[in-house]
């Protein structure tokens, strides 16, 4: 939590408001009130203004990762493709929890896993050339596939992504978290 910093004000008689002012969060009182109405107006207030702060940081980051998405996108369109995948959208989704990404060749938009979003550039790159050939393939059918295969890493990357989702499907204790190598 922030520093909060209490001002009392005479002008105010019965609104109570609170802001950020720096890293600090500024609770503006009447000058009447007591330790008790501040306490609550802390307790009620102050977590309010955090979380919006918080919102407005994350959806900043979203805004500047999408960006990315579409920059890698394009950049991967001209460097396998000839350019000739134009996504209308290349967007992180929170809803693909077995996918890694889909595209909508009729609307031109392209939705990544957010579980991506740490994953190594190679990896990210591979999946959103994947999605980009289904803008030009539907199906994946051999043309699908050679186009799909023209990143260096492609099949570098289908075995890192074989092993995330081993892992997630058989849970910490599969790939021995905490636990000591057997030796017998």
């Amino acid at each position: 939590m922030p520093e909060i910093i209490v001002r009392r004000s005479a002008r105010r008689t019965r609104t109570v408001s609170a802001h950020f002012s720096g890293e600090a969060v500024v609770l503006a009182v009447p000058q009447r009130a007591t330790r008790a109405q501040i306490a609550h107006w802390s307790a009620t207030l102050v977590p309010r203004v955090v979380a919006k702060r918080r919102a407005a940081e994350a959806a900043a980051r979203t805004r500047h990762r999408e960006d990315r998405l579409e920059d890698m996108a394009a950049r991967l369109s001209r460097t396998h493709l000839d350019g000739r995948a134009r996504p209308t959208s290349v967007t992180w989704s929170t809803r693909q929890h077995t996918r890694w990404g889909s595209a909508t060749p009729s609307t031109g938009s392209i939705r990544i896993s957010r579980r991506l979003a740490d994953a190594p550039e190679w990896v990210l790159e591979t999946v959103v050339l994947h999605e980009l050939v289904h803008l030009l393939e539907a199906e994946h059918n051999d043309r699908f596939w050679e186009l799909a295969r023209r990143h260096p890493r492609a099949r570098d990357a289908a075995q890192f992504l074989d092993g995330v989702a081993w892992a997630d499907s058989h849970g910490a204790q599969a790939h021995g978290a905490g636990a000591e190598p057997s030796t017998a």
